[in-house]
């Protein structure tokens, strides 16, 4: 049997910015994981199942009289699509397909299966296509992974920076810029798929950062869940409105986000935590005339609680919900923070940095 896994992650800095071209942003892989495994079937019958997903519920709109499901919420959807993205390649380079079956086991939600927002899309996709190239025997290197992965996520979700799937695949800390979409669909459309893994693909930037030695990164869970591709539908949507406030939206994060690259480079932990507070008011404004909730109370809680404590912090992700993250130095009382989270209902997650040493 062979086993695969893929880290979750959280955003750090440059959230909705970083679904534009050139706008950076910073992401942590965490070690909460998604295991796939996968051994042969001689039963001719294969078997895709997942401890976590069998009572998922599904999404779903009326459009006029039709009822549409949602399937981006669907962890099935990604594993669908990972194999046959992953299959397509393998097929390329003749190789004989066979009947297995894949057993999916994850730690990105908590036990009464509320989803922490560590990305679990992203790392079901990342860990299934690494278990699909291994069991074909595939040599596979992270770019291939990465590429494979993106193409097979953004082809269920039609949105998003794949952010994600790269500290899956790279873990540790990240830099990270998004690829051209309308080139990857143009290619797709008129090349073979290796050939389109083969290329360069403009705009994308990965590149790991190291952090400063006193900074420490905590995580709080305000315990209440959100929906990534749909609060993006919902700014999207407003893009166009919005045209020279999303401008300025996405300079400003650009520059924000930059800096703290500078602040990673520098070893330089107020510099990272500065950069964190004027992200915090980016979104904030951004949230403001998106009409959207980013920083709902408790994430406002969470926040105020951390600085009061001298750290930085600010919303995680897509916000709505979810994840908060604080940079703190050695000044930071981290026992009396935590226990002030848990006086306003907000759960201090002990997960660490998790690191890739990659060998295949």
């Amino acid at each position: 049997m062979i086993v695969e896994k893929a880290p979750g992650k959280l955003y750090i800095a440059g959230e909705y910015a970083v679904l534009e071209p050139n706008c950076p942003a910073i992401l942590v892989a965490v070690n909460q994981f998604v295991r796939v495994s996968i051994s042969e079937n001689k039963t001719g019958t294969g078997l895709i199942h997942s401890k976590q997903y069998s009572q998922d519920s599904i999404h779903w709109v009326r459009k006029g009289s039709r009822m549409v499901i949602d399937n981006r919420d669907n962890p099935f959807e990604y594993i669908l699509s990972a194999i046959s993205y992953t299959e397509r390649y393998c097929l390329e380079q003749h190789i004989k397909m066979n009947v297995y079956d894949l057993h999916v086991n994850s730690d990105l939600d908590s036990a009464d299966g509320k989803k922490y927002g560590l990305g679990s899309s992203a790392a079901v996709t990342v860990a299934t296509v690494k278990a699909i190239l291994r069991f074909y025997g595939v040599k596979f290197s992270n770019e291939l992974v990465y590429k494979l992965s993106a193409i097979s996520h953004y082809s269920v979700q039609g949105n998003g920076s794949a952010g994600d799937i790269a500290a899956s695949v790279y873990g540790g800390w990240l830099a990270y810029q998004t690829f051209d979409k309308k080139w990857l669909e143009h290619e797709l459309a008129t090349k073979s798929l290796s050939s389109v893994i083969n290329e360069a693909w403009p705009d994308l930037k990965i590149e790991l950062l190291t952090p400063p030695k006193k900074m420490k990164l905590m995580i709080g869970w305000s315990q209440k869940p959100a929906s990534t591709s749909r609060l993006v539908d919902e700014t999207n949507a407003n893009k166009d409105a919005l045209e020279t406030e999303y401008q300025t939206f996405l300079q400003n994060s650009r520059r924000c986000v930059l800096k703290m690259v500078e602040g990673f480079e520098k070893s330089n932990i107020a510099l990272i935590q500065e950069q964190i507070k004027i992200n915090r008011k980016l979104l904030q404004h951004f949230a403001k005339i998106n009409h959207i909730a980013i920083e709902i109370p408790r994430l406002t809680k969470l926040i105020n609680i951390a600085e009061k404590f001298s750290g930085a912090a600010k919303t995680s992700g897509a916000g709505n919900g979810d994840c908060g993250i604080v940079i703190t130095d050695e000044k930071t009382n981290v026992a009396a923070l935590e226990q002030e989270w848990q006086k306003n209902d907000i759960l201090p997650l002990n997960f660490h940095v998790h690191q890739i040493n990659f060998a295949h």
